[in-house]
C-alpha cells in the first residue's frame, strides 16, 4: 500500500478508511466525533432538566421523563462524552510526545474505539425501545433491581460493551507508554501530559473491574434471578453502593488528571517557561491516583458504616486536598514572571484556576461526615460535582482542542470565536452552579422533578437555567468554529505556537508514521532544548530507514457489532426465548472475527526509505 492509494478520493474510500483505520490519529478524529456527539446529547439532557426547574410546580416533562433524563444526562456526560473526548487527545498527542510511531497495539486502539461507540449507541436505543434508565447514573440498588422497563438492562449491556472498549484503550496505552519511548525519553523527561495518561490507564486498570463486577451481579439479579442485592433472599445493597464507588470516585480522577495534563501543557508553552516544579507535579499525580483508591465511601457517609470508617475515609479525602493544591500553587507559578500570550487555549487553562479551586473547597467541606449529613443528596452537591467535572474537565478538553487542534487537523482554530465561546461559557457555568451552592443549602433536594413555591428557591433555579443557555450557545459557537475552521482556517506551521515538546516537532498534520528517524531526546521539553542549540529541528536517534506499519482491519468494528447484537439477545430473552437466537448470531460474530484474527497473519507493511527520502523533497 503507498501513500498514493491512500489518497484515492470519494466518500466511500474514506468513509472506509475510517471504519478500518488503525492508525492513532485516525482513531483520535473517531473518538472525538462519537465523544462530541454524546456531549451533545448530554448537554439537550441537561437542557430538559434545567427547563423543567426554571419554574416552582412546572409540567414541562413528566416526573417518570425527568428521571430517565437526569440518569442519562449524568451516564452520557461521565462514560461517553468526558471520557472518549480525553481518550481522543490521548490518542492524538500521547504517542507523538513521546517519539512513537504509533500505539503499541493499534489493532486494539480500534477494537476500544469500536466497543465504546456499539455501547454507547446500544445504551441510547433504550429511549426508543420502551424507555431509558431511570435509577440515576449510580443506578443504586434496590431502585435498578426492580425498575420494570429494560431500560436499567440497556444500562447495563451498554456500560459493559464501552467499558471494555476503555479498559482495552487504557492496557494500550500503558503499554505504548513503557515500551516505546524514544531513545533518552526517560520517564522523567516525559512531558506532563504523557504522564497523566499514564497514570490514569492505570487507574482505568484497576478501577474498572470493580464496575464490571457490579455491573455483571446486577445482570444477573435482573436476567436470570440471582440474588445478590436483594435483601429478602440474603443479598446486600449496599454492596452494589461500594462496587460502583470503588470505580466511581477512581472514574473521577480518570477523567480529572489528563486535564491536569493539558493545563501542564498549554500554561508553559504560553507563558514561555517551563513548568515550575515538575518532579512535585509528577509525584502529586500519583499521589493522587494513589489516594483516589482510599476515598470511595465518602459517598456513602450517610449509608451507616459508624463513626470508624466515616473517620478514615474524610481523612483521606481532605489528604487528596494536598497534592491536587501542589499542582494548582505550580501551575500559578509557572505563569510567575513569564511572558504570557492570552488566546483561546489559556483562556480556558485561566478559567479552570478559580473554577477548579471552588470545586475543590466546597470537596473539602463534603469530606467532612458530620457535615454531609447536611449536605448530602441536596443541591449543595450536585454544585460540587460540577464545578470539578464541568469547571476542571470540560474546560481542560476545550483547552486541549484549542491547543492541538492545528496538530491533529492542520487548521488553527479561530480565535475570536474561540474567546467569544470561552466567555460565553465561564460566565453561564458559573450563574448556573455558584447558586446551586446556596439552594442546596436553603434545602433543595437533588433528583426531585417539582420544587414548590414560596420555599425561596425560585430566582436561584431560573438564574440556574438561564446559565444552562449561556453554556449551550457557547457549545454551539465551538461548533460554528470548527465548521469555519475546515472552511477557512489558516494552515499552521508544524510548530505555531513555538512549542516545547516533540509533538510539534513534525508537520501539522503529521505523516501518518509521525516521526521519519526517532527523535533523541537530550532533557526535559526536548523541541525546547533544540531551539535553544540553534537547530530548528530535533536530532535523529537513528539512520533513515524502513519503516514498519501496521494494515487496517475490519474486524474490531465486526467483533463491536456482534457485541452489540448480543446485547439486544441478552436484554430481551427475559421476554421470549427466541431472542436468544440475537446472543448467537451476536456473539458469533464476535468470535468468528476474533478467530479470524488469530490464524490470519497479518505483517503489515514496510514504508522503503526510497519513499520516506522522496517525501522529504
Amino acid at each position: 500500500m503507498s501513500i498514493a492509494a491512500a489518497q484515492k478520493k470519494g466518500f466511500g474510500a474514506f468513509l472506509w478508511d475510517y471504519l478500518t483505520t488503525v492508525d492513532h490519529k485516525k482513531i483520535a478524529h473517531l473518538y472525538l466525533i462519537g465523544g462530541g456527539f454524546f456531549f451533545i446529547l448530554g448537554g439537550l439532557e441537561a437542557m430538559f432538566i434545567r427547563i423543567q426547574l426554571i419554574a416552582p410546580e412546572n409540567d414541562f416533562i413528566s416526573a417518570g421523563l425527568y428521571n430517565e433524563m437526569f440518569t442519562m444526562h449524568g451516564t452520557t456526560m461521565i462514560f461517553l462524552a468526558a471520557m472518549p473526548l480525553l481518550l481522543g487527545l490521548m490518542n492524538a498527542v500521547m504517542p507523538l510526545q513521546i517519539g512513537a510511531r504509533d500505539v503499541a497495539f493499534p489493532f486494539l486502539n480500534s477494537l476500544g474505539f469500536w466497543l465504546f461507540m456499539f455501547g454507547g449507541i446500544l445504551l441510547n436505543c433504550s429511549w426508543f425501545l420502551g424507555g431509558a434508565p431511570d435509577s440515576g447514573w449510580t443506578a443504586y440498588t434496590p431502585l435498578s433491581v426492580e425498575s420494570p422497563t429494560h431500560g436499567i438492562d440497556f444500562y447495563v449491556l451498554g456500560l459493559q460493551i464501552s467499558g471494555a472498549g476503555t479498559l482495552i484503550g487504557g492496557i494500550n496505552f500503558l503499554v505504548t507508554i513503557v515500551t516505546m519511548r524514544a531513545p533518552g525519553m526517560t520517564y522523567m523527561r516525559m512531558p506532563l501530559f504523557s504522564w497523566t495518561t499514564f497514570v490514569t490507564s492505570t487507574l482505568i486498570l484497576f478501577a474498572f473491574p470493580a464496575l464490571t463486577v457490579g455491573l455483571f451481579l446486577l445482570m444477573f439479579d435482573r436476567m436470570f434471578g440471582s440474588a445478590f442485592f436483594n435483601v429478602a433472599l440474603g443479598g446486600n445493597s449496599v454492596i452494589w453502593q461500594h462496587l460502583f464507588w470503588i470505580f466511581g470516585h477512581p472514574e473521577v480522577y480518570i477523567l480529572i488528571l489528563p486535564a491536569f495534563g493539558v493545563f501542564s501543557e498549554v500554561i508553559p508553552t504560553f507563558s514561555k517557561k517551563r513548568l515550575f516544579g515538575y518532579t512535585a507535579m509528577v509525584f502529586a499525580t500519583i499521589l493522587i491516583a494513589f489516594l483516589g483508591f482510599m476515598v470511595w465511601a465518602h459517598h456513602m457517609f450517610t449509608v451507616g458504616l459508624g463513626p470508624v470508617a466515616n473517620a478514615i475515609f474524610a481523612i483521606a479525602t481532605m489528604a487528596i486536598a494536598v497534592p491536587t493544591g501542589i499542582k494548582i500553587f505550580n501551575w500559578l507559578a509557572t505563569m510567575w514572571g513569564g511572558s504570557i500570550t492570552i488566546n483561546s487555549a489559556m483562556l480556558w487553562a485561566l478559567g479552570f484556576i478559580p473554577s477548579f479551586t471552588i470545586g475543590g473547597m466546597t470537596g473539602v467541606m463534603l469530606a467532612s461526615a458530620v457535615a454531609d449529613y447536611q449536605y448530602h443528596d441536596s443541591y449543595f452537591v450536585v454544585a460540587h460535582f460540577h464545578y470539578v467535572i464541568v469547571g476542571g474537565v470540560v474546560f481542560g478538553i476545550f483547552a486541549g482542542l484549542h491547543y492541538w487542534w492545528p496538530k491533529m487537523f492542520g487548521r488553527i482554530l479561530n480565535e475570536k470565536l474561540g474567546k467569544i465561546g470561552f466567555w460565553l461559557f465561564f460566565i453561564g457555568f458559573h450563574l448556573t452552579f455558584f447558586i446551586q451552592h446556596f439552594l442546596g443549602l436553603m434545602g433543595m433536594p437533588r433528583r426531585y422533578w417539582v420544587f414548590l413555591e414560596d420555599q425561596g428557591l425560585d430566582t436561584g433555579n431560573f438564574i440556574s437555567t438561564i446559565g444552562t443557555f449561556l453554556m449551550a450557545i457557547a457549545a454551539t459557537i465551538f461548533l460554528i468554529n470548527i465548521i469555519y475552521t475546515a472552511v477557512k482556517g489558516e494552515k499552521p506551521a508544524g510548530d505555531p505556537y513555538d512549542g516545547r515538546t516533540l509533538e510539534w516537532a513534525i508537520p501539522s498534520p503529521p505523516p501518518y508514521y509521525n516521526f521519519k528517524q526517532l527523535p533523541l531526546v537530550r532533557g526535559l521539553d526536548p523541541l525546547w532544548i533544540e531551539k535553544m542549540d540553534g537547530k530548528d529541528k530535533m536530532t535523529p536517534a537513528e539512520p533513515l530507514g524502513d519503516v514498519h506499519m501496521p494494515n487496517g482491519s475490519i474486524l474490531p468494528f465486526a467483533m463491536s457489532l456482534g457485541f452489540f447484537v448480543a446485547g439486544f439477545g441478552f436484554i430481551y430473552q427475559t421476554d421470549h426465548q427466541a431472542w436468544n437466537l440475537a446472543i448467537f448470531v451476536g456473539m458469533g460474530i464476535a468470535l468468528g472475527s476474533m478467530l479470524i484474527r488469530s490464524l490470519k497473519d497479518d505483517h503489515g507493511y514496510h514504508i522503503s526509505k526510497e519513499e520516506l527520502e522522496r517525501e522529504a523533497d
